[in-house]
Formats: structure tokens, C-alpha cells, sequence
């Protein structure tokens, strides 16, 4: 369960990148953390997405990507879904410098980045879409 929760659900557009960071960051903003703690999810918030709109709607398709984030006590979930093609082989994916993009010049580094920024990052793949699932605590938030 959780005390709050947020969803929004926009066009697999890279311009909706940037709208995605902060809306996450705007509402994670209530647990009042860190710059750098708002950072870090913004920063893997910011991968998720993109690898949505790139890898889950490649070849010109477009699809919505959607984003559920919850809060519990002083730790925050971010689930990023798409309903495109799906990942192929997630444990060469999650591979520092693996893109199944190269003709779009990736680098191959964005599980990386999220699994940098986050607590644990939990990936669920199918031919219909794929879900990643991201945690993180707050340490600068009090705990009654």
C-alpha cells in the first residue's frame, strides 16, 4: 500500500521526456528531499523514458508510455510502461555499453544510469511492452 500515488500517461514523443522528469520530480518533491535525491530520480526517470520512446516504439511508431509513481513513508516507486515491442534479452540489455540502437549513436548506458541512481531497478519484458520498476529512499526524510 502506499500514501500517495500519481499516473500520467502521455505520446511516446522525445519531446515528453523533459515533462516526465518533472512531473515525477514535482511530485516526489513532497517528501521534500535532497537536490541530489531529486536528481537521481529525475536523472533515472529521464533513461526509462527514453528508452521507452526509443527501443519500445522503434521504427517511427508511436504508442503512450505511461508513468505511475508512489509514495510510501520516505520512499518513492516510479513504474515506467510501454506497450511496444518489448526487450528482447533483458540480461544483455541491463550489459553497460549494450544497444540494440546503434544507428541511432546510444551509448548503451541507460540501466546503467538507472541502476546507479536508484535502489533497485526490477525489469518485466514481453512482445506486448515492457515495465521497469525503480526504487528509492529518501534519507533526508524523518520518519515518525
Amino acid at each position: 500500500m502506499y500514501d500517495n500515488m500519481m499516473k500520467v500517461e502521455f505520446l511516446s514523443k522525445s519531446q515528453n521526456e523533459s515533462f516526465a522528469r518533472v512531473a515525477v520530480a514535482a511530485f516526489a518533491s513532497q517528501l521534500d528531499p535532497t537536490i541530489e535525491e531529486i536528481t537521481d530520480v529525475k536523472t533515472a526517470v529521464s533513461e526509462a523514458v527514453t528508452n521507452a520512446i526509443i527501443h519500445g516504439y522503434k521504427d517511427n511508431k508511436s504508442g503512450v508510455v505511461e508513468i505511475r509513481a508512489e509514495l510510501n513513508k520516505n520512499e518513492i516507486t516510479v513504474i515506467i510502461i510501454d506497450h511496444g515491442c518489448g526487450i528482447e534479452n533483458i540480461e544483455q540489455a541491463r550489459e553497460p555499453l549494450y544497444t540494440s540502437r546503434p544507428d541511432l549513436e546510444r551509448s548503451g548506458m541507460g540501466f546503467t544510469v538507472m541502476e546507479t541512481f536508484m535502489d533497485s531497478v526490477e525489469i518485466e519484458s514481453n512482445d506486448s511492452g515492457t515495465k521497469i520498476r525503480m526504487k528509492k529512499k529518501f534519507e533526508s526524510v524523518d520518519i515518525d
